[in-house]
């Protein structure tokens, strides 16, 4: 019973006692009967008033213990006997307990979540700072590899996600580590927000096997391009496989395709804490604008992109195999591309910027082994030319892991990995060429689950990417990183 019903009946049940004491005043002599029966009416409503509390008590008491451990819910409270119950009470007591539960606002099933991550480069080996046309050691992946080193906030990301309705859902990522160049100074100014994901995915079917992705959101092209950084064990993607897309992301729309077979397998790998790409689909095909993320359409084509992907267990195999699972796939990209010019403004001319890839990985059981190629043609810098030309691109890595998610303090997986690419990069003014290769080592130790470190050490031998400076820059560099989870 509600408070309202509780105080109507409270107000009636008083009406009806003042009424007997008026009769008992004016009938002297059956005042002793009356009293006492008037003393009856109290007791009675004493009694039904203390069960209401204690059933009102009970209610709220199991509603406070979470469904999922119904065992701990308290018994409830017993009627007091001799109670006389109206009618009417069963009935609003029904009605109370069968009343519809109020249904969420879209508002109300987002989830906040993200992870941030504060690195340290030291160039321990070669060139820190150069004369103008020579190469130093520097890479396009992290800005933080320079003469000054020390520390850097590599991402900081904000994630805003959740299902609005039954068959639409919404997923928006902002960067909270942006830098903004070009200055009046000619310094960048850091630490910007900046828009990474912004896209709604529509589910076709009820399994949800099928849905389509409107937005800006990642690109599928390359195994490791799709791979979140906060799940990634090496602090940096590679110059080949990442190339194509730098950034990963571009504003189109995509449709993806996961089989129930292919999906449960993908869960059991996420229940064992496996380092995923994210659900992008067994297939995928999508349209893009193709001038990269963030940045506005050039040449008003539209960059096509295809992704296959599958997951295959090892266990018929036996030995070394048992408890195995590997992937194999492959994507391609067609696209058209205007590069951004030193002198100014973006390139008129369409350059071709097709590419294929594949990808094959055994994931660490506890030893893992991951490999990606990819062949192409991109704008590149011609130095005999002074310009910008369609020339090759071509490059790949291979690395090899172990994991160990049961230590004494927590889950370790050393790598090691080489990669090589020779070819153009398109995401800096005249798309200089990037020739280099690097040999990689180090470790990811992983305490807890909000908390990761990784220590690494790189070997590298490369053009910088400045079509300005010439000569392979070699060096070493030691890294360190710590990401927070939340």
């Amino acid at each position: 019973m509600n408070g309202k019903a509780f105080k109507a009946a409270l107000a009636a049940t008083v009406f009806v006692c003042a009424a007997g004491v008026a009769q008992a005043q004016s009938a002297p002599q059956d005042q002793e009967s009356k009293i006492a029966d008037l003393q009856r009416q109290v007791d009675e409503l004493k009694a039904m008033v203390r069960a209401m509390q204690e059933m009102q008590q009970g209610a709220a008491q199991m509603a406070a213990v979470p469904a999922r451990d119904a065992s701990a819910a308290p018994a409830a409270a017993p009627l007091a006997p001799a109670v006389a119950v109206s009618a009417a009470q069963p009935a609003q007591l029904a009605m109370a307990a069968s009343a519809p539960e109020k249904k969420k606002g879209w508002y109300e099933k987002l989830q906040i979540r993200g992870y941030t991550q504060l690195r340290m480069n030291e160039i321990v080996g070669g060139a820190k700072s150069a004369p103008a046309g020579i190469s130093r050691v520097r890479s396009v992946q992290d800005s933080g590899i320079n003469e000054n080193g020390s520390f850097s906030i590599r991402r900081a990301r904000l994630v805003v996600q959740g299902d609005i309705s039954d068959r639409v859902s919404l997923y928006m990522q902002g960067d909270l580590a942006s830098s903004v160049a070009s200055q009046s100074s000619g310094e960048s100014r850091l630490h910007y927000f900046q828009m990474r994901d912004a896209y709604a995915d529509v589910f076709l079917d009820e399994a949800k096997t099928i849905r389509l992705r409107f937005g800006q959101s990642k690109v599928p092209f390359g195994w490791e391009n799709l791979q979140s950084s906060q799940n990634r064990v090496p602090l940096d993607r590679t110059d080949a496989i990442n190339q194509p897309v730098p950034g990963e992301r571009d504003l189109g729309a995509v449709a993806y395709y996961t089989p129930p077979a292919i999906q449960a397998i993908w869960n059991d790998l996420a229940k064992d804490g496996q380092k995923l790409f994210g659900n992008y689909g067994a297939l995928g095909f999508g349209v893009y604008n193709g001038q990269t993320v963030n940045r506005t359409e050039r040449n008003g084509g539209l960059m096509t992109v295809a992704l296959a992907t599958m997951p295959v267990r090892l266990d018929g195999l036996g030995g070394i195999f048992e408890g195995q699972v590997a992937e194999f796939g492959a994507s391609g990209m067609l696209n058209k591309f205007r590069p951004e010019l030193r002198s100014g403004g973006v390139s008129t001319t369409d350059f071709t910027d097709n590419h294929v890839g594949i990808h094959a990985m055994i994931y660490p059981r506890p030893f893992g082994i991951q490999a990606e190629w990819k062949w192409g043609k991109g704008p590149v810098w011609d130095a005999p030319s002074s310009s910008i030309k369609s020339g090759d691109s071509t490059g790949g890595y291979v690395m090899t892991m172990y994991r160990m998610p049961h230590t004494g303090i927590g889950q370790i997986i050393p790598f090691a990995r080489w990669q090589k690419y020779r070819g153009g990069w398109k995401a800096v003014a005249n798309a200089p060429r990037l020739d280099g290769e690097e040999y990689e080592a180090g470790v990811e130790w992983q305490p807890m689950k909000e908390l990761e470190i990784v220590l690494s050490y790189a070997n590298i031998n490369r053009l910088e990417a400045d079509e300005r400076r010439t000569s392979r820059a070699k060096g070493d560099v030691v890294r360190a990183q710590v990401q927070w989870n939340y």
